[in-house]
C-alpha cells in the first residue's frame, strides 16, 4: 500500500530497479538512480534547515531537476510549491511570498531575473539552490546561494515522521479575484489522484507517458504520478512548436499524451497517420470540438480518447469513456473511481435530473483548502451530510462553482461558470488581476477584463479601457506593457482603448455583463 508520495518512486526502485523511470532529452533515469539523486537532495535540503512542513519553491522549466526537487521536498518532510516557469517576477515574487518559501530552487539565468524583488523583501529569508552554478551569472551578495551539486548532505536531522493527510504540495491556481491562491494537496491526494487516474486510463509500467504540460499544473503534475504510480515511464518535454510534440511521440513511441483544447486544436492540423505508439490521448481544461476528435479518431483509429473534467481544489472529477463520446458528445462523464460527485442546489438539496445545479466533489481528492486563507477555504469546501445505514456521516467536500446539470443515466453536462474566471487555453485567469495590471499603467482611468467564448482558446480574454481625460493611451504601447508584467497566457488577445466612459449598471459598476454580450457578437462575427 503506497501513501507517501515518494514512495511511488521508491517502491519501483526496489521491484524494477533498473526500469526507466524519467527521460529529458538525451539522458535517461531509471528507478533506481532517480531514488538516489532524489534521497541526495533530501539530505542536502534537511541540511539546508528544512523542517517538517517547510516550503520548498521550484522555479524551473521541465527537467531532472524539477522532478528531483519534488520527490525529495516531500521525502524530506517539506511541501512542495511548483512555479509556472512562464511567470514573470512579480507573479513568481507574489507566490513566495504567500507561500513563505524557505528554500527556492531554480536556475542562474532565473536567478538573476528574480534578485530585484528578493534582494528588496527583507522579511523573505531564502535559500536558493541553483541547478546549473557553473554558468556565470551576477548575483547580489546578500542572497544564499548553493549549488545544486554542492548542497551538503551531512545533516542529522532524524527521519521525518509525516503522514498521508500531512501536507504535501501548495498549487497555486487564479481565483476570480485577486492573486493567485494556493490550493493544498496532501499526500493522500496525490496519490489518490494518480490510483484513480491510472484505474481508468489502464495504465501499465510498459507505457510511456509524454509531459508536454506544466508542472505547477495540476493535470501536468499527474502525468508524472500516475507513471510512477503503475512504473511507467515519464518523458519530459519542453516545446515550442506543435510539430515538435509529434516528433517526440515519433521518437520515444510515446503511448500516453496529455493536452489541453487549444494544443489539441493545433494538433489536429498536423499529420499524426504514421503514429502507431499512442493508445491513449486525454483532454482536461474545456471542451475539444467534435471535429478535433473525429479527425484524430480518423488519424490514430486505435488511440482510445478520454475527455476529462476538474479543478484543482479537487483535482479530477468526472472522464467520458471513449465509448459514450459518439451518443454524448457534449458530457463531461461520470466521476472518477473512488469519487462521487452530485449536483445540488444553493440549500444542499439533489437536483432532478436535467435542472442545473452545482457541481460538487467528495473522496480522497478533495484538497485540505487554502493556503493562509480561511474565508475562501470556508466558501469552497463545506460539510456536506449524509446517512448510511441510520449513521449520520459528516464530511468536507469542494464546491467547484460550475453550473453543470445531470441526465436520467447519471452523465453530467457542464453550463457555465458562476463567477467571472476566465478559462483559456487550459488555464483558469483571475481578470482581477489583469486589470491591476492594467491600472497600474499612467492614465488609465478606467479597466475591465473578461473572457469571450473563442472556436480555439475555449475562452479569448478581452481587454477595455478609458484613458484619463485630456491624455491618451497607445493599444501597441499598453499590450508591450503587459507583455512584460504577464505570463504569455495571460495577455488580451483584443484590446480597446474607448474615448467615452465604460456603461454602468445599476448598481453604478462597469456593466460586464452587457460588454461581455457586446464582444461575443463581435468575435463571433470575426470567426464566421
Amino acid at each position: 500500500m503506497t501513501y507517501l508520495l515518494h514512495d511511488l518512486i521508491r517502491n519501483f526502485a526496489v521491484v524494477r530497479p533498473d526500469a526507466d523511470a524519467l527521460m529529458y532529452q538525451q539522458e535517461t533515469l531509471t528507478y533506481a538512480s532517480l531514488l538516489q539523486h532524489v534521497e541526495r537532495v533530501a539530505l542536502g535540503l534537511k541540511a539546508l534547515g528544512l523542517r517538517r512542513g517547510d516550503r520548498v519553491a521550484i522555479y524551473l522549466e521541465k527537467r531532472f531537476e524539477a522532478v528531483i526537487a519534488i520527490f525529495a521536498a516531500t521525502l524530506a518532510g517539506g511541501v512542495f510549491v511548483p512555479v509556472n516557469p512562464v511567470l514573470k517576477p512579480e507573479q513568481v515574487n507574489h507566490i513566495l511570498q504567500d507561500c513563505g518559501a524557505k528554500i527556492l530552487i531554480t536556475s542562474t539565468k532565473r536567478l538573476e531575473t528574480l534578485q530585484v524583488v528578493l534582494s528588496i523583501q527583507h522579511d523573505l529569508h531564502i535559500t536558493t539552490v541553483v541547478v546549473d552554478a557553473e554558468n556565470e551569472c551576477q548575483i547580489n551578495r546578500s542572497l544564499r546561494v548553493v549549488p545544486w551539486l554542492e548542497m551538503p548532505t551531512n545533516s542529522t536531522q532524524k527521519v521525518t515522521k509525516i503522514i498521508d493527510n500531512d501536507m504535501a504540495a501548495i498549487i497555486y491556481t487564479s481565483g476570480s479575484t485577486g492573486k493567485p491562491k494556493g490550493v493544498i494537496l496532501s499526500h493522500r491526494n496525490l496519490v489518490a489522484g494518480a490510483e484513480s487516474v491510472s484505474t481508468y486510463l489502464h495504465n501499465h509500467s510498459e507505457d510511456r507517458i509524454l509531459t508536454v504540460l506544466p508542472l505547477s499544473f495540476d493535470y501536468g503534475l499527474s502525468q508524472l504520478t500516475t507513471a510512477f504510480y503503475v512504473g511507467a515511464t515519464n518523458i519530459l518535454m519542453n516545446y515550442w512548436l506543435p510539430r515538435d510534440i509529434l516528433e517526440h511521440v515519433a521518437t520515444h513511441q510515446v503511448s500516453g499524451l496529455a493536452a489541453v483544447p487549444s494544443l489539441w486544436i493545433q494538433l489536429a492540423t498536423l499529420d499524426w497517420h504514421e503514429i502507431n505508439s499512442l493508445r491513449y490521448i486525454t483532454n482536461s481544461g474545456g471542451a475539444i470540438p467534435f471535429p478535433v476528435i473525429q479527425r484524430f479518431r480518423k488519424m490514430l483509429p486505435t488511440a482510445r480518447i478520454f475527455s476529462m473534467y476538474g479543478f484543482t481544489e479537487a483535482f479530477r472529477s468526472t472522464y467520458l469513456a471513449p465509448e459514450e463520446i459518439d451518443c454524448r458528445p457534449n458530457s463531461i462523464g461520470k466521476a472518477i473511481p473512488n469519487a462521487e460527485v452530485f449536483v445540488l442546489r444553493q440549500d444542499g438539496t439533489h437536483c432532478e435530473p436535467g435542472e442545473p445545479g452545482e457541481l460538487v466533489h467528495r473522496g480522497a481528492t478533495v484538497a485540505l483548502g487554502y493556503w493562509r486563507d480561511r474565508e475562501k477555504t470556508d466558501k469552497i469546501f463545506k460539510t456536506i451530510s449524509s446517512s448510511q445505514d441510520g449513521m449520520p456521516l459528516n464530511e468536507v467536500a469542494a464546491w467547484s462553482g460550475d453550473t453543470v446539470k445531470i441526465d436520467a443515466d447519471g452523465f453530467l453536462y457542464f453550463i457555465e461558470r458562476r463567477d467571472a474566471m476566465i478559462k483559456s487555453s487550459g488555464y483558469r485567469i483571475s481578470p482581477t488581476e489583469i486589470e491591476e495590471v492594467l491600472y497600474s499603467i499612467e492614465n488609465v482611468r478606467e479597466a475591465i477584463v473578461f473572457g469571450v467564448p473563442h472556436s480555439i482558446l475555449g475562452q479569448a480574454i478581452v481587454a477595455l479601457i478609458t484613458a484619463q481625460s485630456d491624455t491618451t493611451l497607445d493599444v501597441k504601447t499598453v499590450m508591450l506593457f503587459c507583455k512584460n508584467k504577464l505570463p504569455s497566457y495571460m495577455c488580451p488577445h483584443h484590446l480597446e482603448v474607448r474615448q467615452i466612459d465604460l456603461p454602468r449598471n445599476l448598481n453604478d459598476k462597469i456593466d460586464r455583463n452587457k460588454l461581455t454580450k457586446e464582444m461575443q457578437q463581435l468575435f463571433t462575427q470575426d470567426e464566421s
